[in-house]
Formats: C-alpha cells, structure tokens, sequence
C-alpha cells in the first residue's frame, strides 16, 4: 500500500497535482506552505504546517514538491534539497490521462499531468514538472528539476538539461539539445543545439541577452 503524500508548495501548480493525484488513486494528507497560509485550504486540503515540518512526516509519507517554476527553479531546488536532506521519499505521480511507456525511466519527485505522454525509451530525472498535454518523445532525455510546459513537444531524441524550463507550446526538433539552466520561451522552436545556458525565444529560437 502507498503512503500517504505531502505536497510542499501551495498555489496554481498545486492544484493541478492534486487533480493528477486523486486520479491516479493517491491519498493526500496534506500540504506544507509557508507559515502565513497554515491553516488555510488548496483545493479542500488544508496547509497542515510549513517547509520546517518537513522531518515530521518522514516516516509515513512520501513528499512532492508542488511549488511550479518558470524563469527561477531555485525554490524547487531548495525544497527538493530540504526533503532528501531530512531523509524524505519522494513520490511519482502519473495522472490517469497520462501515458507513461513501459519502457521509459522517470526518477523520483517527477509528476506526469492529464493528457501528457512519456514514450518509449525516453528518460526524465528527479522532480521533473511533465505539465498538461506536454509530449516527451521516444528516446529523449529530460534533466532533474526541470518544468516541460503545457503543450510543449520534445520529439525523439532530444536533451533537455536539469532545471531547464520549456514553455507552452514550444517544441524541439528531433534530435536537438538544450543545456542545463536554460529557458525555451511559449511557442518557440528550438531547432538547433543550444549549447550554452540562457533564454531562446522565436521562430526558429535564438539566444537574447
């Protein structure tokens, strides 16, 4: 039997996890906030205590980060930090509208949304946001803690770097790469390497200052 989940980070992205949740059969204790919206409710689940009672439900839970990321992972990367480092479990999610290949590798933390699709071969990290609709193609790699947006492509055999972001709609073309620690703009098109860090947007996508 499956532990109970602790989400740590309220907000939009929050509620959109537990959704994928319920779907996938998950129990929900509750949600760790900041301190001001303890006591408070996302979605009809309440905030039971803040990031510093992480170690409090170690043993019986398992944790996933629920705070979203755009332009700054580093949040995400706090919290991920603060679980593992209290000796927390870390959850996959796979909502009931998702397809998640059998062939395919997804680590620990990592939370596949409605109507997203990991095919086979592909390989995505720890902590990973696969957000609605967001296609992950065979043989393609996506890194820790990073945000596939809404509708986003990443075609067969592609790279994405850990805490990257790609934005809605965009995708990659088969076989291209994008470094770690960057950001692939909303309804870009990414179709060569992007071999050093930073924001690509356009159409094809270039690198902006």
């Amino acid at each position: 039997m499956k532990k109970d989940l602790i989400l740590v980070g309220g907000g939009g992205h929050c509620r959109s996890v537990i959704e994928a949740a319920e779907s996938a059969g998950r129990k929900i204790r509750g949600i760790l906030d900041l301190p001001q919206f303890v006591g408070s409710e996302v979605s009809g689940y309440k905030v039971i205590g803040s990031d510093d009672d992480i170690p409090a439900y170690v043993e019986d839970c398992e944790f996933l980060v629920t705070l979203g990321s755009i332009e700054n992972s580093v949040p995400r990367q706090k919290l991920h930090r603060r679980i593992k480092e209290a000796g927390g479990e870390l959850a996959t999610v796979v909502a009931s509208t998702a397809f998640l290949s059998p062939r395919a590798c997804v680590g620990a933390g990592t939370v596949l949304l409605h109507q997203s699709v990991v095919n086979s071969a592909a390989s995505v990290g720890e902590s990973v946001i696969i957000n609605t609709g967001a296609i992950i193609e065979h043989d393609a790699v996506v890194g820790d803690l990073t945000h596939v947006s809404t509708g986003a492509k990443v075609n067969g055999a592609c790279r994405v770097g850990a805490r990257c972001f790609v934005g809605s709609g965009a995708v990659m073309v088969q076989g291209v790469s994008l470094t770690d620690d960057s950001f692939l703009g909303a309804g870009s098109l990414l179709a060569k390497n992007a071999v050093e860090a930073g924001t690509y947007v356009g159409f094809p996508a270039r690198k902006i200052k």
